[in-house]
């Protein structure tokens, strides 16, 4: 009975074991010393996790809510960003590797792990600074830029929107996107080679009573 007794605990001290190393947080290797800063941001960040744990990010790779990973929507894919909470003062480095938060309001949207490092968890979004550094070189101006104008959860009220917005705009077009609890349809205008262009036209459609904001899409 006693050695029954052993063999299971064993076994459950290995599970947790194996549950612990699954939930491992992945990181990345630190800036070097005496990078320079070649953009910053302040503004609000929120997180997001299990709802998005295992699809795939705007660049391709699977979401895991344990790595260093950052969504953002404009920084170009794999720039790494120093995210500092200036509620707390902690401070962490990500990569960009997904596009987002598609909030007004908010500037980046931090994995469960990065979330989890400057405290920010509870609250579930707070006010940071944002520093993407580079060894000397600045994150491309250059690219494909548009401006998010709609969201629906109904498919043919992004359609009806589509439709009215293309009888005067060019290149209208709506975006699935998804997570593992929904669905959403996004609906986009514009494919301009700046992102100057793209808040140019965003300030525009302003003025016309039409909010958006600016994604970049390559």
């Amino acid at each position: 009975m006693f050695r029954r007794f052993i063999k299971c605990a064993l076994c459950l001290l290995i599970l947790l074991d194996l549950c612990a190393c699954a939930r491992r947080e992945v990181r990345y290797e630190p800036f070097e010393p005496r990078q320079m800063v070649r953009y910053r941001e302040v503004g609000i960040a929120s997180w997001y996790g299990e709802d998005y744990h295992g699809r795939k990010t705007a660049n391709g790779e699977v979401y895991d809510m344990y790595a260093m990973t950052a969504a953002h929507r404009t920084l170009p894919f794999h720039t790494r960003v120093r995210v500092t909470n200036l509620e707390n003062g902690k401070k962490t480095e990500l990569r960009i590797n997904d596009r987002g938060p598609f909030i007004p309001g908010r500037i980046i949207d931090l994995s469960y792990s990065g979330a989890r490092a400057i405290g920010m968890l509870g609250t579930g979004t707070a006010k940071v600074n944002i520093e993407a550094v580079a060894g000397g070189q600045s994150p491309p101006l250059q690219g494909i830029f548009a401006v998010q104008v709609g969201s629906f959860a109904q498919k043919d009220n992004a359609t009806r929107f589509h439709d009215q917005l293309e009888k005067k705009y060019p290149n209208v077009r709506i975006i699935l996107w998804e997570s593992n609890v929904q669905r959403l349809y996004r609906v986009r205008l514009g494919a301009f080679p700046s992102e100057a262009e793209a808040r140019r036209q965003a300030e525009i459609l302003k003025k016309e009573h039409l909010s958006g904001f600016v994604v970049r899409e390559d």
